[in-house]
């Protein structure tokens, strides 16, 4: 989380084609570990459960590949965390232009304001995924951080002349946004079971993370259209209350474990 931050700090430093790549390139490094390591985390907590007691009931998509591809949760979960990524990947990309819109100048104050919303996501982030599991409830521990995030993004966007309201709203959206990505695997993995959960987990990554792209380029071509930074960011906040709506037609009594 830390380092997400520091790259979008970082980005304050771009002077030239070359610099912007090597920073957006750096995004998919400092997250490089944290995906395949939660992946296999969850696929493997899985399997013990399985072994240690009877709860095949619960894993519903069998143990074949092919099956995984025809499950349609597997594809709901693609669309929620498509949604998810959408509001991580504008945060990184694109927070030095929020703060700065707020009316902040000089490069320095800019990237160290722009890392306020990412402390504020770090500390959020435990409390939550400590609630879920002391209660076992997943859905709403996942509709709440998501619905924070659409919440602080509409305000943010709105130019209400308080550059401290503004850091307030982005911290309340990253906060929310970035809650969401550790605590949404407990969705699919609840519900995959055997050689699918592999096949399921890797598509829902993939075609989760194809936002990475659309995201950064999605916002920039709407500020560029529209000349207002205040539309993508309402854009933003429709899409995570629609992974949030996702969430919630998710069956509990197989999700909440």
């Amino acid at each position: 989380m830390i380092s997400w931050g520091l790259v979008s700090a970082a980005f304050m430093f771009v002077t030239d084609e070359a610099t912007f790549y090597v920073l957006r390139f750096l995004p998919g490094a400092a997250e490089a570990g944290f995906y395949p390591g939660v992946i296999l985390y969850c696929t493997e907590k899985a399997v013990v459960e399985r072994a240690g007691a009877d709860d095949t009931a619960h894993q519903t998509v069998r143990s074949r590949v092919r099956d995984a591809f025809r499950e349609p949760r597997v594809w709901l979960m693609c669309l929620i965390y498509f949604c998810f990524v959408m509001g991580q990947y504008a945060l990184t990309f694109w927070m030095p232009s929020f703060v700065e819109s707020t009316g902040i100048e000089g490069n320095f104050a800019i990237g160290v304001l722009s890392a306020v919303p990412f402390l504020a996501a770090l500390v959020a982030m435990n409390p939550f995924g400590r609630s879920a599991d002391r209660r076992r409830e997943r859905r709403w521990h996942l509709v709440i951080p998501s619905l924070m995030g659409a919440v602080g993004f509409s305000p943010a966007a709105v130019r209400n002349g308080s550059t401290a309201l503004s850091l307030t709203a982005l911290s309340v959206a990253a906060a929310g946004v970035l809650t969401c990505a550790p605590l949404f695997w407990s969705l699919p993995t609840a519900f995959l079971g055997g050689t699918a959960a592999a096949a399921g987990l890797a598509i829902i990554n993939s075609v989760g993370n194809l936002a990475g792209f659309v995201s950064p380029y999605m916002i920039g071509a709407i500020k560029d259209a529209t000349g207002s930074a205040s539309i993508p960011m309402y854009v933003l906040a429709f899409t995570l209350v629609a992974g949030a709506a996702g969430v919630l037609t998710t069956n509990k009594h197989v999700v909440n474990r």
